[in-house]
Formats: structure tokens, C-alpha cells, sequence
């Protein structure tokens, strides 16, 4: 599927280890795996590969490796995040998306959120497990929520990508749990940014979204106001004092 690449950013360097990947994700802030359709956002993939559209090529199998790599060292965070789609954020930045989203929480936090309505009963027992246990690969995770079924992986995986999307879990490497591919490895924030964590507490959401909306704009000087609250989900009055327009 052919996509615009009107968002990506020229990037000057050779990108061909961990370390150069890590340096593009501080310098954009925030990124995507591979490029998505109406999401204003550079990717990791075309600043690799200098290809619009994407395939399941060298450079493909390359940040396949690498988002499993560099979240595993701390050298930046990666979940299910934008459109809950494979996503980037610096280690920088990352306290004040944990801030934007009021969740620079700790472990034991889990009932608080599921008795407001933030999180599902599921999300709940997966937060509760890795609390417990410690990061788990996904095999090990549905089944400490007993979760094993066709039905089970359909609600483990809706669960997952709310506890992604919210910043409570973090991708953290792989582990090999069968003959096929690697299954994810699943941490909390707390425990695997917890510095982060704590910076993150010390921000208001105002000055979350402020920072934020101005690392965007020096990517994209001529977002609007309203393209910027689509893609944070914000609304187009937070955007704009986020601008101080």
C-alpha cells in the first residue's frame, strides 16, 4: 500500500545500528515503527530505509530487531501507543506524555483506576500480574490471567493495547516461548522507567501538553491546532493553549 510520505523527515545520517536508532528517536521525540496512513508522523522505517512504502524488507527485519532491543536497554520507550500501532518516545519526553495521561502511577495503583472507569476489569488483572510476577512474556501473562483460550487472547489483547495506549505498560524485549516467533515481553512503567516516573509527577498536564505541542511543532511548523489535538487526543482548545496561540 503505497503512503504520502509528506510527514517524514529527512534524516542526514546513516541510520545502521541501535545507537543510531536511539539518536534519530531522542532527536524527533516521537515516532512511529512504520509509516501509517493519516498519522503526521516520522518513522523509524523510512529513516532507515528511505522508502515511502513499506515492506518486509532488509531494513524491515532490522527495526523489527531493534524495538525489541532498544526498549529492553532503556535507550528509549516503545508500545502500542499512536493508533495503537508499534510507537516510539524518547526517554526525554516520555515524563510528559506519563504526565499528559496521568499516569506516572506506581503498581499498587491498578484498583484505583479500574474503580474509575479508566481501565477494564481485564486491564486490571493484566496490571495486577505484572505487579506480582514481574515483566512477563505474553504466553506467561494470559496464562497468570487465565486467559489461554481464542476468546481469552481476543480480550488479553484489547486489554493490552489500553494499558499501551495509557502508558501503564511497556514493551521490554522478547522471549522465546514456543518453536515460532518470539512472543513481547510486558513491563510496567513504573518499574522499568521509574526515574522517568518520577520526573513525570513533578509536571502539570498543562506544561505536558505545552512541551509536547512545541516538539511537534519544530518537527511540523505549519501544524494546525486541530491536526495537533487529533493526533494526541486532545481537545482543540488544549491544543491551543498548548501553543499559546
Amino acid at each position: 500500500m503505497n503512503r504520502s510520505s509528506s510527514h517524514e523527515l529527512r534524516w542526514p545520517r546513516l541510520i545502521r545500528t541501535p545507537s543510531d536508532a536511539a539518536r534519530f528517536v531522542d532527536h524527533v521525540g516521537f515516532c512511529v515503527l512504520f509509516p501509517l496512513k493519516n498519522v503526521p508522523l516520522p518513522s523509524l522505517y523510512y529513516a532507515v530505509s528511505k522508502r515511502a512504502d513499506p515492506r518486509w524488507d532488509k531494513y524491515a527485519q532490522l527495526i523489527w530487531k531493534w524495538k525489541d532491543e532498544l526498549p529492553n536497554k532503556r535507550r528509549t520507550f516503545y508500545a502500542k501507543y499512536f493508533k495503537s500501532r508499534g510507537s516510539f518516545l524518547s526517554v526525554k519526553l516520555l515524563p510528559h506524555f506519563l504526565a499528559m495521561h496521568g499516569t506516572a502511577v506506581e503498581p499498587e495503583e491498578a484498583e484505583a483506576f479500574y474503580k474509575t472507569g479508566r481501565i477494564s476489569y481485564d486491564a486490571l488483572e493484566l496490571w495486577q500480574a505484572l505487579a506480582k510476577h514481574g515483566a512477563l512474556a505474553t504466553l506467561e501473562l494470559r496464562h497468570a490471567c487465565k486467559l489461554e483460550t481464542q476468546a481469552g487472547n481476543k480480550r488479553f489483547k484489547k486489554a493490552m493495547l489500553q494499558l499501551q495506549g495509557l502508558l501503564i505498560v511497556t514493551h521490554s524485549g522478547t522471549a522465546q516461548e514456543t518453536e515460532a516467533w518470539a512472543s513481547n515481553r510486558f513491563d510496567l512503567v513504573a518499574r522499568a522507567f521509574p526515574r522517568q516516573v518520577r520526573q513525570a509527577r513533578r509536571i502539570s498536564e498543562k506544561d505536558a501538553r505545552t512541551a509536547i505541542a512545541m516538539k511537534y511543532r519544530t518537527l511540523y511548523p505549519s501544524a494546525s491546532p486541530v491536526q495537533i489535538a487529533r493526533l494526541f487526543g486532545w481537545t482543540k482548545a488544549q491544543a491551543v493553549t498548548a501553543l499559546a496561540l
